[in-house]
């Protein structure tokens, strides 16, 4: 498969809502193929479509439990709240904290179009999290206190 480059802060595809997926299929295998190669690729925990410039409601994450990918994504339930520090592949070289749910439920579809319902907590729940707001054009410097270079 293939590695692509991360779009970087400052471009305007980070900052858009990506729309849904409306027509699974070999493209969006494809994509999805590329995003696992491609977070894998740098060291990533996750990675959401529009990191590698492709404006579609499509995340990987794996935080050592194994890959799991999303189309269409969305949180429907969410339980407390914990601030741990972030970073991001889009936004190289910058750390800082970030207040998140430490629960949270997210429904999507899988590569085969199969309902996909995950509960999640801790650094998984934040991963989701984190990867749902680059679908909607959030970057965690939104959200972030105490921002620190590295």
């Amino acid at each position: 498969m293939a590695v692509y480059k991360i779009v970087e802060v400052g471009d305007e595809v980070l900052r858009e809502r990506a729309p849904k997926v409306i027509k699974l299929g070999r493209n969006i295998e494809k994509l999805l193929d590329n995003m696992r190669d491609t977070m894998y690729a740098y060291k990533g925990v996750g990675l959401a479509a529009p990191q590698i410039g492709v404006s579609k409601q499509v995340i990987v994450v794996d935080v050592g439990e194994g890959l799991v990918e999303l189309i269409n994504p969305t949180i429907t339930d969410m339980d407390g709240s914990e601030t741990d520090t972030e970073g991001c592949l889009s936004v190289p070289g910058v750390m800082g904290e970030v207040s998140r749910a430490v629960r949270v439920r997210v429904k999507g579809l899988d590569r085969s179009g199969h309902n996909v319902d995950i509960e999640a907590e801790g650094f998984f729940a934040r991963a989701l999290q984190h990867e749902i707001d680059h679908l909607n054009g959030i970057l965690f410097l939104d959200k972030a206190q105490n921002l620190k270079k590295m």
